[in-house]
Parts: structure tokens; C-alpha cells; sequence
């Protein structure tokens, strides 16, 4: 195909041989699968911030780092300049987080630079090199269920352990190839010891999977790996090789009535939010 003008300068460059397909159109980022010498590889064109509709994005910006007093004042200001920085420092985000959670064993593709707001890293396919789907169009047994989401469970714990919550973790932000689940779209992620919404953020992501992985194998719907994890990590005690049981007992439970109403409301507004993102994968 005519390679598209964001892709054009990295074929100019070399770096692009040819355009193969567009993969997908989101509302963060166009996929497109490429041709880099012998490789197929996937190019991520981020949209510009005016375009992009992720909600809520200054909440998962708070706790990143801004490199210089001029850069922070941009930010602050708005200015072109510090509209540039703000897509420059979402990018980076995502590249940053992709590296370190690599390095820490956890399933992501493999990254091969960020030009110009194209991100290319690898196609995730299946052992006959068909794209791999993403985990919300897999019909997967009970016992394949229980599987996946304790390694799931174990990659997240990985996550935690180098600092990094994903933010918007669900059924649509995971692949699945041969060898289990791939977490994919990070741009989001956030510090876990810097973001004052990190832990909300990490119980939602762990909760998501409980709820996806529940539907297949009824008995991880009470499963409480989110607070365990979350309450190992603030007391300093999680590592990578610290086992997980699911369990979990808070003395303040039944006494924290606001705590249980505010967890259902979260419940549905993931609900809501789980529904409509269906609707939009639909029309994409």
C-alpha cells in the first residue's frame, strides 16, 4: 500500500522498506504492519494530542519525569513547545516502559526505536504468522483460564517489583500467541511509587483480569490478588519470587462501609467503560 505520510519520512530514511497494512486505527495510535529488510514488523503512529481521546491523561502524566525548568514551564504553559514535550514524553513513556519491563521477564514486544511519533517494534503472530488476537476474541477452557491468569498474575507481580502499574490493563491490551498472553499498549503506564492513583489504577488492572479470566474459570472471581500484591509492595516485602495465594484479609473489612460502596461503583464504572470499548473495537 502507499505508505501514509506520518510512515513516508521513515522510508525515506531507510528504516521502513514497505508498507504491508493497516493493522488498526484507534483512538490513541494507528498500527500498521511493515517490511523492514527481512523482518515484518508493526510501525505505531501515535495521533496527536488533540486527536487522542485517552481520558483522564494528566492523572496517569503525574509522577513522570520533565528533564529541565524550560521544559516544566512549557508544560505548564501549554506553549507548542510544551505541547511537543507532553507527546514526547507520552511516547517515551511507553518505549521506557516496554525496555524495563523486558528486562524484567515480563511478555511485551520487542522494541526497534521511536522516529517522529512512530514507534516500530514487533509483530506479535502465531506459529503460522497470522497476527496474534488480542485476549477479548479468544475463547480459552477453565483449565487454560487458571493458566493464563496465574501467569498473568506473575507478570503483573514482575511489573509491580520494577515500579511499573499498566493503567489501562484489559482483555483489549493483551495478546495471546502460542505461548500465553503479551501485554501490549503502555504509553499510559504509570510509577507506582510517584502517582497518588497508582494503587486504584494497579487494583483495576489485576481486577480486569479476575473478571475476564473469572468468566472461563468461576473460582478466580474470589481471588483477591490485587490487595495481597498491593499490600506486599507497600510494606517492601514483594519480589519477584515472592509466592502469591489470591488471599487476602483486611481487619478493617467489615467496618469500611464507604471502602465497599466505593469498590462497587469502581466495579461498575469498569463495567461501563468495558462495554463501550466493545462498541468501539466493533466499528475499528
Amino acid at each position: 500500500m502507499k505508505p501514509p505520510k506520518r510512515l513516508q519520512p521513515l522510508v525515506d530514511d531507510g528504516l521502513i522498506d514497505e508498507v504491508i497494512s493497516r493493522l488498526m486505527s484507534g483512538k490513541e495510535a494507528d498500527i500498521f504492519i511493515v517490511r523492514c529488510g527481512d523482518h515484518i514488523r508493526c510501525a505505531k503512529v501515535y495521533k496527536d494530542a488533540v486527536k487522542r481521546s485517552f481520558k483522564k491523561a494528566a492523572q496517569y502524566q503525574e509522577g513522570r519525569k520533565v528533564r529541565s525548568g524550560r521544559e516544566a514551564r512549557a508544560l505548564q504553559k501549554r506553549s507548542s513547545y510544551g505541547r511537543k514535550q507532553q507527546e514526547e514524553i507520552w511516547q517515551n513513556a511507553e518505549i521506557d516502559a516496554l525496555s524495563r519491563l523486558s528486562r524484567a521477564g515480563v511478555r511485551v514486544p520487542e522494541t526497534y526505536g521511536c522516529v517522529d511519533g512512530v514507534l516500530l517494534m514487533e509483530l506479535v503472530t502465531d506459529d503460522t504468522g497470522d497476527v496474534a488476537p488480542r485476549l477479548g476474541e479468544v475463547l480459552i477452557s477453565e483449565e487454560q483460564a487458571l493458566e493464563d491468569h496465574a501467569l498473568m498474575m506473575h507478570y503483573i507481580k514482575l511489573m509491580l517489583c520494577a515500579g511499573i502499574v499498566h493503567g489501562d490493563l484489559s482483555e483489549f491490551n493483551v495478546l495471546v500467541d502460542d505461548y500465553g498472553p503479551v501485554i501490549i499498549d503502555l504509553p499510559q503506564a504509570v510509577n507506582a511509587a510517584a502517582n497518588n492513583s497508582a494503587r486504584e489504577m494497579f487494583v483495576r488492572d489485576v481486577n480486569n483480569m479476575r473478571r475476564y479470566y473469572g468468566e472461563f474459570a468461576p473460582e478466580l472471581l474470589h481471588t483477591r490478588y490485587a490487595e495481597e500484591m498491593w499490600a506486599l509492595y507497600a510494606e517492601g516485602n514483594l519480589t519477584p519470587d515472592t509466592p502469591l495465594s489470591g488471599a487476602f484479609t483486611d481487619d478493617g473489612d467489615s467496618a469500611d462501609v464507604d471502602g465497599v460502596l466505593e469498590e462497587i461503583k469502581a466495579v461498575m464504572r469498569e463495567e461501563q467503560e468495558r462495554q463501550q470499548r466493545i462498541r468501539e473495537a466493533e466499528y475499528e
